[in-house]
C-alpha cells in the first residue's frame, strides 16, 4: 500500500512539473508573439504615419499648384495689373459662400422642391422674387449715390452676410424659423446687391486687351466652378456635422471676403459727378424699362424671353419626370441627367463668351434666342428623354451666354452715374420673367403632355425673336436715314463721313442730333460724357467691319487702360 501511494505521489509530481514547464513555454511563446505583434504594429503605424504625411504634403502641393494655376488664369492679359484678377477671385469666393448657404438651408428651411406639392413650389418661386423686387427700386440708386465708395459698399454686403450667417447658425439647432427666414431673405438681397455693384465696376478694371464680354465670361466661369465645388462640400459637411457648422464656415468666408473687397484697387471707386455745363441736365437716377435706351431695351427683352424659357423648362420637365411622363430612366436618374446637362450648358456658355470678343454683343443675344427656339422646336417634334436633355443644355447655354452679352451692353451703353440702377432693373426683370415662366410650367404640366408645352414655348420664342429682329431693323434704317440726311445737309464739312462708302453698309453709334434725357448717358465713341456738337458739324458713322465699341472705349477711371 505504501509503495502504491509513493508511485502515485511521484506520478502527480511529474505531471505537475510537466504542466508547469508547458505553462512556462506557453508564456514565453505568448510574450514572443506579443513582442512580434508590437513590432509589426509599430512598423505599420510608422508606415501609416509616413503615408499620411506624404498624402498631406501631396494634397498641399496639389492645392498650391491649383491655386497658382488659378492665379495665372485670373491675372492673365493684364488683369492682375488693373484689378480684374482680384475681382474675379473675390467673386469666385462670393459664389462659394452663397453655395455653402444654399447647401446649409436646403435641409432646414428651403427644401429642394423636387418632391413638394405645386402650391409649395409656387410659394418658393414667389419668395425667390422678393430680393429682386427690393434690389431694383432701392439698392440700385443707393449704389449709384455712393459710387466714390464702391469698395466699401461691396465690403459692407459681405460683412453683413457674414453676420447674418452667424445668426442663422445659432438659430438652426433650435429651429427658430422667425430668425432663419428673415435672415435668409436678407442674405439674398445682399447677394444681389453685391452682383449689381460688381457688374457696375467692371469697366473700371477692364484691361486694354480684354473685351467686356470676355471679362464678364471669366468672372462667370470662375464663379460657376467655385460654386460647383462648394455645393457638394457643403452638403457633405451638413450631413456629417450639421447645417450650423456649414453656416459658421460661411461666416468666416464672408468676413475674409469683406477684407479682400476693401483691398481692391482704389480706382474701383468712381469720382463724383462732374459739374454740369450750362444747359445740361443731370440724367435721372431712377431707371425704368422705358428709359434704358433702345440697344439695352432690345437686349434685355431678348434675355427676358430666354429667362422665361429657362424657368418654364425647369419646372415643366421636373414635374413631367416626377409624374413619369418622360420615360427612359428612373425619375431620380433622369433628374440627375437633366441637372448635369444644365450645369454643362452654363459652363459652355461662359467658355464660349470668353472667346467671343470679336462679335457684337447684340448679335450674340439674338443668336442665343434663336438657338433656344430652334432646339425647342426640335424637342417638341421628337419628344423624348434625350431631346429634353438637349433642350435643357441649350437653355442653360443661351441663358449664360445671353446674360454675359447683356452685361457687356449695359456696361458699354450706360453711364457710371446710373449704371447700378440699370443693372438693378435688368436683374429684376430677368428674375420676374423666370418666376412667371416657372409658374406657367407648373400649370401646363397639369394639362399638357411633353410635346404640347414645348410647342407653345417654341411659338413664344419665335414670336419674340421675330418682333425683336423687325424692331432692330427699323431702328437701323432710321439711323441710316438720319446719317444720309446729315451728310446731305453738310456735304463739304471736314467732319463729315466722306469716303465711307454706301451708307447702307455703315453701322455704329446713332448720328445726328445729340442725345438728351436718358440717352445722354450712352457712351458711343469714348468714355467722356457726350456734349452737344458745334453747329454745322455731323457725327462720323462707324462701319460694321470696324472693331466693337468696347474694344475702342477705355474708361476714365482705369489708369491702366
Amino acid at each position: 500500500m505504501a509503495a502504491d501511494w509513493e508511485r502515485a505521489r511521484r506520478t502527480a509530481g511529474e505531471a505537475s512539473r510537466r504542466f508547469g514547464r508547458a505553462a512556462v513555454r506557453a508564456g514565453r511563446a505568448t510574450a514572443r508573439a506579443a513582442r512580434d505583434t508590437g513590432r509589426v504594429t509599430a512598423r505599420a503605424a510608422r508606415g501609416t504615419g509616413r503615408a499620411t504625411a506624404r498624402a498631406g504634403r501631396g494634397a498641399a502641393d496639389a492645392t498650391l499648384g491649383v491655386g497658382r494655376a488659378a492665379r495665372r488664369l485670373t491675372h492673365a492679359q493684364g488683369a492682375g495689373r488693373t484689378g480684374l484678377g482680384q475681382l474675379i477671385e473675390l467673386t469666385a469666393a462670393h459664389s462659394a459662400g452663397d453655395a455653402l448657404v444654399t447647401a446649409a438651408l436646403a435641409g432646414t428651411l428651403f427644401k429642394l422642391p423636387v418632391n413638394e406639392a405645386r402650391g409649395q413650389v409656387a410659394l418658393y418661386l414667389l419668395i425667390t422674387m422678393i430680393p429682386f423686387v427690393v434690389v431694383a427700386p432701392f439698392v440700385g440708386p443707393v449704389l449709384d449715390r455712393f459710387r466714390s465708395g464702391r469698395r466699401f459698399v461691396m465690403a459692407g454686403t459681405l460683412f453683413g452676410r457674414g453676420l447674418l450667417c452667424f445668426a442663422m447658425a445659432a438659430a438652426v439647432v433650435p429651429g427658430d424659423v422667425f430668425t432663419i427666414f428673415p435672415a435668409a431673405l436678407a442674405v439674398l438681397v445682399l447677394s444681389k446687391a453685391y452682383n449689381v455693384s460688381r457688374a457696375a465696376i467692371m469697366p473700371s478694371v477692364l484691361p486694354a486687351d480684354i473685351a467686356l464680354v470676355t471679362a464678364n465670361a471669366r468672372v462667370a466661369l470662375f464663379a460657376l466652378v467655385s460654386a460647383g465645388v462648394a455645393v457638394p462640400v457643403g452638403a457633405g459637411v451638413s450631413a456629417w456635422l450639421g447645417a450650423e457648422w456649414v453656416l459658421r464656415a460661411a461666416t468666416v468666408l464672408f468676413l475674409l471676403q469683406g477684407v479682400l473687397a476693401v483691398r481692391l484697387p482704389r480706382h474701383v471707386d468712381s469720382p463724383d459727378l462732374d459739374e454740369l455745363q450750362e444747359g445740361e441736365e443731370r440724367p435721372p437716377r431712377w431707371r425704368t424699362m422705358l428709359n434704358v435706351g433702345p440697344v439695352v431695351a432690345e437686349s434685355m427683352l431678348a434675355n427676358v424671353a430666354i429667362r422665361f424659357h429657362s424657368g418654364f423648362l425647369l419646372f415643366y420637365l421636373l414635374f413631367l419626370v416626377q409624374e413619369k411622363k418622360l420615360p427612359g430612366m428612373p425619375p431620380a436618374a433622369a433628374i440627375g441627367v437633366l441637372a448635369l446637362a444644365a450645369g454643362a450648358g452654363g459652363l459652355a456658355g461662359a467658355g464660349v463668351a470668353s472667346w467671343a470678343r470679336s462679335h457684337s454683343p447684340q448679335v450674340i443675344v439674338l443668336a442665343t434666342l434663336a438657338l433656344s427656339g430652334a432646339v425647342t422646336v426640335v424637342a417638341a417634334v421628337a419628344f423624348g428623354l434625350w431631346t429634353a436633355v438637349a433642350v435643357a443644355l441649350a437653355a442653360a447655354f443661351s441663358q449664360g451666354l445671353g446674360k454675359l452679352a447683356l452685361d457687356a451692353i449695359v456696361q458699354r451703353e450706360i453711364g457710371e452715374e446710373i449704371r447700378s440702377s440699370t443693372f438693378g432693373v435688368v436683374e429684376a426683370f430677368l428674375q420676374i420673367s423666370w418666376v412667371v415662366g416657372g409658374l406657367i410650367g407648373l400649370l401646363l404640366s397639369l394639362f399638357a403632355a411633353g410635346p404640347g408645352g414645348l410647342a407653345a414655348m417654341a411659338a413664344v420664342l419665335a414670336g419674340s425673336l421675330g418682333w425683336l429682329v423687325v424692331r432692330r431693323r427699323a431702328r437701323i434704317r432710321a439711323r441710316d436715314a438720319r446719317a444720309r440726311a446729315a451728310r446731305a445737309a453738310a456735304p463739304d464739312s471736314p467732319h463729315g463721313p466722306a469716303g465711307h462708302g454706301d451708307p447702307e453698309e455703315e453701322s455704329g453709334p446713332e448720328p445726328a442730333a445729340p442725345p438728351s434725357g436718358p440717352d445722354a448717358t450712352r457712351r458711343e465713341a469714348g468714355p467722356a460724357r457726350p456734349r452737344k456738337p458745334p453747329a454745322g458739324t455731323t457725327t462720323a458713322v462707324v462701319r460694321r467691319g470696324e472693331p466693337p465699341t468696347e474694344q475702342r472705349t477705355k474708361p476714365l477711371t482705369n489708369p491702366h487702360g
